[in-house]
């Protein structure tokens, strides 16, 4: 049997038209405060089979991508001459370098489902779906589009801000662009592929908080025990500069999440249409 890709909470009824096969899916995501959503999509058959395997292919793409660049990269560490850049704190220190893990961990677990879902079924892995969504929605979207849009905003004003002209002769070009340009295509392509269901917004904003506050910690613990700053740009602001610094980046990331909410809803919710809750 065919499945279409849609968030757990999900009633899924076919309606038949002469020989075609069509999938009526009824989707309800509680995804506003005021209320749920209810979004009717009527797939052929056929098409049904093409979106699961181009998805298929694409996941198991990318996360091969993302595999190579992690694998790439803690290889570098044994370069006496590259491996400076990961003195006080590691490679992990950045967050151009977590957020390559954190998508090698999204695909890979997209990647899962798609297996499953060919063996099992949907109804049998609501967990999977629902993590998947989760971490998308909340993580890997926000933080991709974070990293991509404040690298170079960052880079076109100063570079020496951020990656200093001396990192040219360290990292090669191709790396660079993989690992601040391709993240924000490859994160729109999923958007497109297939429906994500958003939590609360409460829920969403709160699991985006805890994100920024750990890596604001770990940037300051690291700081105070090594006395270097991970980013250049950190070194050029006051204390109160740094706190103005931290809490706007945390507000352009909100506004990122919630582009991706839009994102979503514009690609995938034509027929959405917010309802009360019965009573």
């Amino acid at each position: 049997m065919l499945e279409l890709s849609v968030p757990e909470r999900c009633v899924t009824q076919f309606s038949f038209s002469g020989l075609a096969c069509h999938r009526t899916c009824a989707v309800t995501c509680a995804s506003t405060p005021e209320g749920s959503c209810f979004e009717t999509v009527t797939v052929p058959w056929s098409e049904l089979a093409m979106t699961r395997t181009s998805t298929c292919i694409y996941h198991f793409f990318v996360l091969s991508w993302y595999i190579f660049l992690n694998f790439y990269i803690s290889q570098q560490g044994e370069d006496r001459r590259k491996s400076k850049v990961f003195l006080s704190g590691g490679q992990w220190k950045y967050l151009t370098f977590l957020n390559l893990f954190l998508q090698a961990i999204f695909y890979g677990v997209a990647c899962l489902e798609d297996v499953l879902k060919r063996a099992k079924g949907q109804k049998d892995i609501k967990f999977i779906t629902a993590f998947r969504d989760l971490l998308f929605t909340t993580l890997a979207f926000p933080i991709s589009a974070f990293v991509f849009l404040s690298f170079w905003i960052l880079f076109l004003y100063d570079r020496e801000l951020v990656y200093p002209k001396a990192l040219d002769g360290i990292f090669p070009v191709w790396l660079n662009h993989a690992m601040h340009t391709s993240i924000l295509p490859f994160s729109l392509a999923e958007v497109i592929l297939r429906p994500h269901c958003y939590p609360m917004k409460k829920k969403g904003l709160a699991l985006l908080a805890a994100a920024s506050l750990a890596y604001v910690s770990r940037v300051l613990w690291i700081y105070s025990e090594t006395g270097t700053w991970v980013y250049p740009v950190f070194a050029k602001l006051s204390p109160v500069g740094l706190a103005a610094f931290f809490s706007l980046s945390y507000v352009f990331s909100v506004g990122i999440y919630l582009f991706g909410e839009k994102l979503n809803h514009w690609k995938w919710g034509d027929t959405m249409q917010p309802r009360k809750k019965r009573k």
